[in-house]
């Protein structure tokens, strides 16, 4: 290999870490122990360049192919050490992630350390590289923590955090805080911080004078701890995991060195096909034939203009309107527009009143009878004084100018 060609691959750390066997920092010190060979031979340097991690093995157990990433919320109860091991033999969180994982879990992470005494949420993931990145300042990721203190404390101190502020040589970024409510001289203070250096809220604090009584981490980024029981752990969606992912700011050598699974973006997943216009044929321009003639055994379309199918419509329209009511001469049909039902009868008395008597009645009856000529006779047996017409009730005045128009009794039959 000359000079001026970079080896094909990664260091061996880097490849473990994604892995999800440990961080970069811890593999190198797995190194340096005598924990780590490839192909039967221990490995004493974390600079090695490996394309793939076939034939390495960690503690004599060869390492298995890195699986997607996968991300945990975990409520770190107060007591535990964040650790897998702890020389004193205290409780880590290994110990009661015992039975919050599900069963067939991989081997998770903790993102970032949480103190002894410190409780709250505390993110755990398989992919070693992804960890780094969430605890990188470069990213940006905001911690955020609720501290419960003793002291004498004003809002605008708090707001001078924002500048950030240098304790004992160590230069700590800025500090959103903010009062939440205060009893006394007990108060609840929240705090958003994006470096997340080793105890720095309580380093902080304490250099305000406050004594912290309780501390709760209750954000890391967009993931929150919610109403998590103390205890229990529970893996973030996969959607949402990646839509984090996508959206994460990285330094670009970290963003190069990363694959399209590391990156969020789902590599089994199909692809939609790529919709594309159907091809255009080529050939000779058909004639167009306007007048075929008939076809024989085929009855033969009318053919007529648009303007005379359109008079043809309004005229259509026209008769369907005014055919049930003219009838000769454009004279009103009253016989096409008489109503059905109960005054069925009182509507052809009264028409007939209209046009006169068609019937003559017999003399001496009481009722009209009529002429040759259409109008009607007085009767003979009821006449009244001259010049006016016999009422309702034995010929006497003030009626409505005659005897009612006879109309049928009862319901009339249809």
């Amino acid at each position: 290999m000359s000079e001026n060609e970079k080896p094909v691959g990664e260091r061996i750390a880097k490849l473990l870490a994604r892995a999800g066997v440990a961080s970069r920092r811890e593999i190198e010190r797995m190194i340096a122990d005598g924990r780590v060979a490839l192909d039967g031979v221990v490995l004493d340097t974390p600079a090695t360049i490996l394309s793939h991690l076939r034939g390495v093995t960690v503690d004599g157990n060869p390492v298995a192919a890195a699986e997607r990433t996968r991300l945990f919320r975990f409520h770190k109860p107060a007591g535990l050490i964040t650790a897998e091991r702890d020389p004193a033999g205290r409780p880590t969180i290994y110990t009661a992630l015992r039975n919050a994982l599900p069963p067939g879990t991989p081997r998770v992470m903790p993102v970032g350390r949480l103190d002894l005494s410190t409780e709250g949420l505390l993110l755990l993931t398989n992919d070693g590289a992804f960890k780094r990145e969430l605890e990188l300042p470069a990213t940006g990721v905001p911690r955020t923590y609720r501290a419960r203190t003793f002291g004498d404390i004003t809002q605008s101190r708090l707001e001078d955090l924002m500048d950030g502020i240098e304790i004992e040589g160590i230069r700590y970024g800025q500090i959103d805080a903010n009062m939440e409510r205060r009893t006394g001289r007990n108060q609840w203070i929240e705090l958003t911080l994006t470096e997340g250096k080793n105890r720095e809220v309580r380093r902080v604090l304490e250099y305000l004078g406050l004594q912290v009584s309780r501390l709760i981490r209750t954000a890391y980024g967009p993931f929150v701890l919610s109403d998590l029981g103390r205890g229990q752990a529970l893996e973030v969606r996969r959607e949402e995991l990646e839509r984090f992912r996508s959206g994460l700011k990285l330094p670009p050598e970290e963003r190069r060195a990363m694959t399209p699974s590391q990156t969020g973006a789902r590599t089994d997943a199909p692809r939609p096909p790529r919709v594309t216009s159907a091809p255009v044929e080529s050939g000779p321009k058909r004639q167009e034939v306007r007048n075929p003639g008939p076809v024989p055994g085929k009855r033969p379309r009318p053919t007529t203009s648009r303007a005379d199918g359109a008079d043809s419509r309004r005229d259509s329209r026209t008769e369907g309107r005014s055919g049930a009511r003219t009838g000769p001469r454009g004279k009103r049909d009253d016989t096409a527009t008489k109503r059905s039902g109960p005054f069925e009868g009182r509507r052809d008395s009264r028409s007939d009143n209209r046009n006169g008597p068609t019937t003559k009645r017999h003399e001496g009856s009481g009722k009209r009878t009529g002429s040759s000529d259409g109008r009607p006779q007085r009767p003979e047996g009821r006449s009244g004084p001259a010049g006016k017409r016999p009422g309702p009730s034995g010929g006497k005045p003030g009626g409505r100018g005659g005897p009612a128009p006879s109309r049928p009794r009862g319901r009339p039959s249809r």
